[in-house]
């Protein structure tokens, strides 16, 4: 296999045109005044309950008459096969796209694959698996795996190279059903193997397939390096999924320290047709805070 043969662009572009509903039945709904974004917003279950019920559906309604044209889902796997049909073709019917969902392993840091053994790989492959069938049912492309904790008993450079060996298993079963496993860095403990964009650019290309990519969570990498622009340039290449929360706080832009504007400008003017994770909770209660939320994005996306 040519795995240098495809380009993350390729990926994009088939996920755009899998999603632009071409085919089916798209519901045609109003816009209510508010356009799409420039770039392409995806949120969770859960951050528009108070303006449109806990109904996940009616959520995934509002947001696009509120101009959002992607969701995100963390737990997809643990819904019904039901569920998740229905929140495909609400997708399909809308024109909209599915963001990550994340390949059900035991959580970040157990069954971590840096250490090699068996159980923990059998553990990943059998959530790859898994994975290929949700995503049918829901349309995904892109799905996240953390890898885990350190082993401390290992040098890290034989770390490195076992993730590497479990990550080329997991792509060989996702790249034939052309999805990515996207590899997010995070912040959230230290004993995570895997905390920095560059490091995780090394993996990617030491993979070397398409179904290996970056996910690049803007709110993790401030914590961790800062520098975001320029370590976004640096990975570029390689990154197929941002996600972001500002800091301190882990809340909507413009709560924080990032300058999310300067930021979401750079990444269109670079050319990203991606999509990009609101993967934060909300800084004010109730339906005054879902409205900011709004807000936020459309003040940090307005930089044409």
């Amino acid at each position: 296999m040519n795995r240098r043969h495809f380009v993350k662009n390729n990926f994009l572009a088939a996920a755009a045109l899998a999603f632009s509903g071409k085919g089916l039945n798209v519901e045609k709904r109003p816009i209510a005044g508010d356009k799409p974004f420039n770039l392409d917003y995806a949120f969770h279950d859960g951050m528009f309950t108070h303006s449109a019920g806990k109904d996940f559906i009616d959520q995934i309604k509002y947001a696009y008459d509120k101009g959002f044209r992607s969701i995100e889902d963390n737990g997809m796997a643990g819904r019904s096969p039901e569920m998740q049909s229905k929140i495909g073709e609400t997708l399909a019917k809308l024109g909209m796209r599915m963001g990550v969902f994340v390949v059900p392993k035991g959580g970040n840091g157990a069954n971590t694959l840096a250490s090699k053994k068996k159980e923990h790989i059998d553990i990943f492959l059998e959530g790859c698996r898994k994975t290929v069938e949700v995503a049918k049912r829901c349309n995904a492309k892109w799905v996240t795996v953390v890898p885990g904790d350190f082993d401390r008993n290992l040098p890290l450079p034989i770390q490195t190279a076992n993730v590497i060996d479990a990550l080329r298993r997991g792509a060989d079963i996702l790249e034939p059903h052309s999805l990515v496993m996207v590899l997010e860095p995070l912040s959230d403990t230290p004993d995570l193997f895997l905390r920095h964009s560059a490091q995780t650019y090394e993996i990617c290309r030491a993979v070397n397939s398409p179904s290996c990519k970056i996910l690049y969570d803007a709110y993790h990498m401030q914590r961790n390096e800062g520098n975001l622009i320029n370590n976004i340039n640096l990975c570029w290449d390689e990154i197929a999924y941002f996600q972001m929360g500002d800091n301190p706080g882990r809340k909507e832009p413009t709560t924080g320290e990032i300058n999310y504007k300067n930021v979401f400008k750079h990444i269109f003017n670079k050319g990203f047709k991606g999509i990009m994770g609101m993967e934060h909770g909300i800084s004010r209660p109730g339906k005054e805070g879902e409205d900011r939320l709004i807000q936020a994005y459309r003040e940090s996306d307005n930089f044409l």
